[in-house]
């Protein structure tokens, strides 16, 4: 006898020559009649055939179901993103399917294979995209990564975060700036903060300089990198935006290890608003982006199948907030009236 696990109705209604529709409404307790009845349980009998009630249950609640594919969650807005997601498809009864893919381009496009077969829709960030397939079956929303005619792509305005993050620095007395980023080199719409910073600094006449690392960079090789840019000891800008709260974070520890003070000697703003762990406090001064309404946009373009028509790009206004890492004048103003 074959192994179960590998029969399938097909061959059940090949083995009793019946239909396939036949084997599943006996499958599931359609009446039919006697003859086909009979043939179907002993082929089922013979066969071994056993029924999948997990997948099957899992298809019969399939538009309770949305999922998300996401590189990892150390990455805080991947983490704020599926924590602020799960919440609001909560809000209208439906649950979050995971996908973590490292990454990696295989496991990207089996996951949106896979998603499709279980959820009512997908809501994607990836790594990698290039020759990527995306099914016609079910809904698709992007995160920051255009995929083509008809797949929304809901991101955040990073052209204002760049020109505003470069603007705050000049603003608290940045003379010096340069723009740090560490990422793959793919393009999406989180390449649009270098543009911004590069023109917030031409339209002002500063000097400004700009450093790109790779993914995941050691705090030793970061720390080589900026010791690279001191001169007598001191770093050739006053004022530094990183792409991620993360990477201004580890840029914080650095400077610190290397003898210089945040943020007397280096301001520092990060990207992304993420939180100090147990706190509601921003980690750094950060150009915060709004995941709980990209959560939302992402959630109602999933459900609300109209809601898709005209809208293939939605871009989300961001805002400065400080954290600890800029000397910024109105918080100092107000601190001194105290």
């Amino acid at each position: 006898m074959a192994d179960s696990k590998h029969i399938t109705m097909k061959d059940v209604a090949r083995e009793a020559g019946v239909a396939l529709g036949t084997v599943s409404k006996v499958i599931n307790g359609i009446p039919v009649g006697q003859d086909c009845q009979q043939r179907v349980e002993k082929a089922v009998a013979s066969l071994g055939y056993r029924v999948n009630r997990q997948a099957q249950a899992l298809r019969s609640n399939q538009n309770s179901f949305v999922g998300l594919i996401l590189p990892d969650l150390d990455h805080p807005f991947h983490a704020m993103l599926a924590d602020s997601l799960c919440r609001e498809l909560a809000r209208h009864s439906r649950q979050m399917l995971l996908f973590l893919t490292n990454g990696e381009f295989h496991l990207e496009q089996a996951y949106l294979l896979l998603a499709e077969q279980q959820v009512t829709g997908s809501v994607i960030c990836l790594m990698n995209h290039a020759d990527l397939r995306i099914p016609n079956g079910v809904p698709v929303v992007s995160i920051d990564r255009p995929l083509g005619p008809g797949i929304p792509c809901v991101t955040s305005d990073y052209y204002r975060a760049g020109y505003l993050a470069a603007q705050k620095l000049m603003e608290n007395g940045c003379m010096n700036l340069a723009f740090l980023q560490a990422g793959d080199s793919l393009p999406d719409e989180t390449d649009k903060r270098r543009d911004g910073f590069m023109c917030a600094c031409v339209d002002a006449g500063v000097p400004f300089h700009s450093l790109c690392l790779p993914d995941g960079v050691s705090s030793s090789v970061l720390e080589d990198s900026l010791r690279a840019h001191l001169r007598d000891g001191r770093p050739d800008c006053d004022g530094l935006f990183c792409t991620t709260d993360a990477l201004a974070f580890q840029v914080f520890h650095c400077l610190n290890h290397m003898g210089l003070c945040v943020p007397r000697d280096v301001q520092i703003i990060g990207c992304g608003g993420m939180k100090s762990p147990g706190s509601q406090e921003l980690c750094c001064s950060s150009i915060v982006q709004p995941v709980d309404e990209i959560a939302q946009m992402c959630a109602d373009l999933i459900l609300h199948p109209s809601s898709r028509r005209f809208s293939c790009y939605l871009q989300l206004p961001v805002h400065y907030s400080a954290g600890g890492t800029t000397r910024d004048r109105s918080v100092s103003a107000a601190a001194g009236q105290h």
